[in-house]
Parts: C-alpha cells; structure tokens; sequence
C-alpha cells in the first residue's frame, strides 16, 4: 500500500528542477540579451576612456620611453596659448553654427507642420539629404565655393565691386564658411525632430487659437515652442556635444594649413590639436590630456542637460 510514494517522489522532484531551471532562464536571459551592449560598451567606450586617463599622466612616446609625470601635462595645457585658442576656435564655430541653425529649423518644422503641401512627404525627406551625404564631399564642395579665387561668392562680390576675401586666411571667415558647413548638414536633421515633435501636439490648440484672432507668430510662440522645449534642450545639447567633437570640417576646409589649419591656428578646433598632439608630433600623454579636458567639458554640458531638463518637467502644470 505504501508503494507508489517513491514515485510521486520521483514525479515531484523532475518537475520541482524544472521549475527552478525556468526561473532561472527568465531571470538571466535579459541580461543575456543586453550583453553584447555592455561588452562593446567597454570594448570600444570605457576601456578607451579609462586607459586616455592612465595615458595622460605619463610623458609617452610611442616610438620611445614613458615616464611618470602625474598631472604635469594638465599643468602644461592650462599654460598653453594653443588649447586656450583652440577652445575659442571651437566654442566661435559652435555659436556661428548652433543658433542659426536651430532658430531655421523651428522655422522650417513649424511650415511644414501647417502649409499644406503637394508630395508633403517628399518635402519633408528631402530636408535629411545633406545629413546623409558625405562629411568629406560637403566640405570639398563648401571649400570650393568659398574658394578666394574661383569661388561662387568671391564672384559675387567681384560683380558687387568688392575686393575678393580670403575666407581660410582669416579667423571670423574661416569660422563662418566652418560653420555654414555644419549648419547645412545638420538643419534638416533638427527640422524632422522638431517636425515629429509638433505633430504630437493636438491640433485643436491651433484651431482655438486661430478661432481668438492669434496669428500665426502667436501660435508659434505660444503653443509650438512651449511644446517643443524638451527636444529644443535635446538639440542643443547634442548639437554642443558634436560641436565640441568637430573634426573633419576644419580640416578639409583648409587643407593647406594641415592639422593647425593655418599659420595662425585660425580654426583649429579642440579635436585638431588634441589629433596635431598624439598623432603629429606623437606627444600621447599630452594629447591624452587634451582628450580629458574634452571629455570634462562635455560632461558638464551633460550636467546642464540634466538641470534643464529636471526644472522643465518642473515647471509643467
């Protein structure tokens, strides 16, 4: 009579371990699935960042010897002329391209949010195409028709009865044709944020506004850029991030001047001579150093995000 506890025993004990085999799968295949993130993460993000930090207290020649020097070349860099102007170069090109260039996106989302189109979609792609083409071809392109010589403007203002302008020779020129440039590529990127952004906004708002007499300043005013103040604080942080990080711009816009971009360093941005530092005259602690002091500044931008952000959401009723 007392048989047939031994294998409900034996039943019990297959499906208790499947249990405890199906809990444990569902507990670690999410992390499973977000692995491969954080190992590229720290392949290719942190290891890099960690090891700029280690490099940066060393006097490091890659094709000699290394020695300790501790925040030595922190010390140089707050000393050096080059970084400080290189840091105005930078910030001067950020300014030149940012704002107008996000001032023209509102503008350009908020058209093409209320003026009824024909082919309204392809209107609104075919503002994406400069963000898809190449940084390398926009900027040969943008350097030919800032040419001094046979470019379009020079043209322009030789038929005007201006003197040609040497735009790479001089510092307010060669940041303006830079930042015409990074505005050109990045205005219909900010415009389709913007534009998905607005179609979320009920459209009731802008028929009662319109139905108590407000104009079309006053809607845009009063109901898109309130509407859009998160995404506004997205663009500008990132565009300040990328604006920090430029590279390529400066340095096929006057590609005589090489990693200085000029005699007079007149656009060498932060990027330039942290590349002019580790790679052209192979000073990789001094250069890794340069990289950190990049790597503070855009943090801080993060941190101001953050505040931003924070009293917005705030501030909402």
């Amino acid at each position: 009579m007392l048989s047939p506890a031994p294998a409900a025993k034996t039943t019990a004990r297959p499906t208790r371990y499947r249990h405890i085999q199906q809990g444990m799968r569902e507990r670690l295949l999410p992390y499973a699935y977000v692995a491969p993130f954080f190992l590229l993460f720290f392949i290719f993000g942190l290891f890099p960042l960690l090891f700029t930090f280690y490099i940066a207290l060393f006097d490091w020649d890659p094709i000699g010897e290394r020695h300790y020097v501790g925040l030595e070349n922190f010390t140089e860099l707050a000393r050096d002329p080059r970084f400080w102007g290189a840091m105005r170069n930078t910030f001067s090109i950020w300014v030149l391209s940012t704002v107008p260039q996000l001032m023209l996106a509102l503008v350009v989302a908020h058209v093409l949010n209320h003026v009824r189109l024909r082919a309204a979609t392809l209107f609104r792609m075919s503002v994406l195409v400069p963000y898809i083409t190449s940084v390398a071809a926009t900027t040969i392109v943008f350097a030919q028709l800032f040419d001094r010589d046979y470019g379009i403007l020079n043209w322009i203002l030789g038929l005007l009865g201006f003197q040609h302008f040497d735009f790479t020779a001089s510092v307010w020129g060669s940041h303006f044709m830079i930042a015409v440039m990074v505005a050109w590529r990045w205005t219909g990127y900010n415009v389709l944020l913007y534009l998905a952004s607005l179609q979320a906004v009920p459209r009731e708002l802008y028929e009662a506004a319109a139905a108590d007499g407000a104009s079309g300043w006053k809607q845009f005013r009063h109901i898109s850029i309130p509407s859009l103040r998160p995404i506004i604080v997205f663009t500008v942080v990132t565009s300040t991030i990328g604006g920090l990080q430029i590279f390529t711009e400066p340095l096929l816009a006057n590609p005589v001047g090489g990693l200085t971009c000029g005699a007079a360093r007149q656009c060498q941005t932060l990027t330039l001579f942290l590349y002019e530092q580790g790679f052209g005259r192979f000073h990789f602690g001094y250069g890794a150093a340069v990289g950190v002091a990049l790597f503070v500044m855009v943090v801080i931008v993060a941190a101001i995000n953050y505040l931003l952000v924070t009293r917005i959401r705030s501030e909402r009723p």
